[in-house]
Protein backbone atom coordinates (compact mmCIF):
# COMPACT_ATOMS: atom_id res chain seq x y z
CA UNK A 1 0.00 0.00 0.00
CA UNK A 2 2.87 2.36 0.80
CA UNK A 3 4.39 1.83 -2.66
CA UNK A 4 1.03 2.54 -4.30
CA UNK A 5 0.75 5.84 -2.44
CA UNK A 6 4.34 6.69 -3.37
CA UNK A 7 3.56 5.90 -7.01
CA UNK A 8 0.49 8.15 -7.04
CA UNK A 9 2.39 11.00 -5.38
CA UNK A 10 5.23 10.58 -7.87
CA UNK A 11 2.75 10.56 -10.75
CA UNK A 12 1.30 13.87 -9.57
CA UNK A 13 4.81 15.31 -9.26
CA UNK A 14 5.89 14.01 -12.69
CA UNK A 15 2.71 15.47 -14.20
CA UNK A 16 3.60 18.84 -12.68
CA UNK A 17 7.14 18.59 -14.08
CA UNK A 18 5.82 17.75 -17.56
CA UNK A 19 3.49 20.71 -17.33
CA UNK A 20 6.08 23.22 -15.97
CA UNK A 21 9.48 22.24 -17.43
CA UNK A 22 9.72 22.77 -21.22
CA UNK A 23 12.25 19.98 -21.85
CA UNK A 24 10.23 17.18 -20.24
CA UNK A 25 7.55 15.62 -22.44
CA UNK A 26 5.44 12.50 -22.55
CA UNK A 27 6.14 9.69 -25.01
CA UNK A 28 3.41 7.31 -26.05
CA UNK A 29 -0.14 7.29 -27.33
CA UNK A 30 -1.72 8.59 -24.09
CA UNK A 31 -0.21 11.30 -21.90
CA UNK A 32 -1.79 10.05 -18.69
CA UNK A 33 -0.52 6.51 -19.22
CA UNK A 34 2.92 7.89 -20.12
CA UNK A 35 3.03 9.88 -16.87
CA UNK A 36 1.92 6.80 -14.90
CA UNK A 37 4.60 4.62 -16.52
CA UNK A 38 7.27 7.29 -16.03
CA UNK A 39 6.25 7.68 -12.39
CA UNK A 40 6.33 3.91 -11.86
CA UNK A 41 9.85 3.63 -13.25
CA UNK A 42 10.97 6.71 -11.29
CA UNK A 43 9.51 5.22 -8.09
CA UNK A 44 11.34 1.96 -8.72
CA UNK A 45 14.59 3.84 -9.38
CA UNK A 46 14.12 5.89 -6.21
CA UNK A 47 13.51 2.77 -4.13
CA UNK A 48 16.33 0.66 -5.56
CA UNK A 49 19.12 2.79 -7.01
CA UNK A 50 18.83 6.13 -5.20
CA UNK A 51 20.11 4.92 -1.78
CA UNK A 52 23.19 3.40 -3.43
CA UNK A 53 23.84 6.54 -5.51
CA UNK A 54 23.48 8.76 -2.46
CA UNK A 55 25.84 6.60 -0.44
CA UNK A 56 28.47 6.61 -3.20
CA UNK A 57 28.19 10.37 -3.67
CA UNK A 58 28.28 11.15 0.06
CA UNK A 59 31.84 12.60 0.12
CA UNK A 60 31.08 15.02 -2.72
CA UNK A 61 27.73 15.86 -1.14
CA UNK A 62 29.40 16.72 2.16
CA UNK A 63 31.94 18.95 0.38
CA UNK A 64 29.17 20.78 -1.49
CA UNK A 65 26.94 21.04 1.60
CA UNK A 66 24.20 18.90 0.06
CA UNK A 67 23.97 20.60 -3.32
CA UNK A 68 25.27 17.50 -5.11
CA UNK A 69 22.04 15.66 -4.19
CA UNK A 70 20.37 17.80 -6.87
CA UNK A 71 22.79 16.40 -9.45
CA UNK A 72 22.10 12.84 -8.25
CA UNK A 73 18.34 13.42 -8.51
CA UNK A 74 18.70 14.83 -12.03
CA UNK A 75 20.76 11.84 -13.15
CA UNK A 76 18.22 9.43 -11.67
CA UNK A 77 15.40 11.28 -13.46
CA UNK A 78 17.29 10.90 -16.74
CA UNK A 79 17.84 7.21 -15.98
CA UNK A 80 14.14 6.72 -15.27
CA UNK A 81 13.16 8.56 -18.45
CA UNK A 82 15.55 6.45 -20.52
CA UNK A 83 14.32 3.22 -18.92
CA UNK A 84 10.62 4.03 -19.25
CA UNK A 85 10.81 4.91 -22.93
CA UNK A 86 13.29 2.15 -23.72
CA UNK A 87 11.59 -0.69 -21.90
CA UNK A 88 7.92 0.22 -22.19
CA UNK A 89 7.85 2.54 -25.20
CA UNK A 90 5.84 4.94 -23.08
CA UNK A 91 6.90 7.34 -20.37
CA UNK A 92 8.66 10.65 -20.09
CA UNK A 93 11.44 12.04 -22.24
CA UNK A 94 14.04 14.50 -20.95
CA UNK A 95 15.72 16.62 -23.60
CA UNK A 96 18.74 17.89 -21.66
CA UNK A 97 20.48 17.77 -18.31
CA UNK A 98 19.16 21.23 -17.50
CA UNK A 99 15.62 20.01 -18.00
CA UNK A 100 16.34 17.01 -15.78
CA UNK A 101 17.86 19.31 -13.15
CA UNK A 102 14.87 21.65 -12.98
CA UNK A 103 12.46 18.74 -13.37
CA UNK A 104 13.98 16.96 -10.39
CA UNK A 105 13.60 20.12 -8.32
CA UNK A 106 9.93 20.44 -9.34
CA UNK A 107 9.31 16.74 -8.62
CA UNK A 108 10.93 17.05 -5.18
CA UNK A 109 8.92 20.15 -4.25
CA UNK A 110 5.59 18.78 -5.49
CA UNK A 111 6.21 15.41 -3.82
CA UNK A 112 6.99 17.11 -0.51
CA UNK A 113 3.86 19.26 -0.77
CA UNK A 114 1.57 16.35 -1.66
CA UNK A 115 3.11 14.14 1.04
CA UNK A 116 2.59 16.85 3.64
CA UNK A 117 -1.00 17.33 2.46
CA UNK A 118 -1.92 13.64 2.65
CA UNK A 119 0.20 13.00 5.75
CA UNK A 120 2.47 10.40 4.14
CA UNK A 121 5.99 10.35 5.54
CA UNK A 122 8.76 8.85 3.43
Amino acid sequence: MNFLIRWIVTAIAVGAAVWIVPGITTVGPNGTVAIAVGALVLSLVNVSIKPIAQMLSLPITVLTLGIFFLIVNALLLELAAWASTGLFGSGIAVSSFGSAFFGSIIISIVSALVNSFIGNEQ
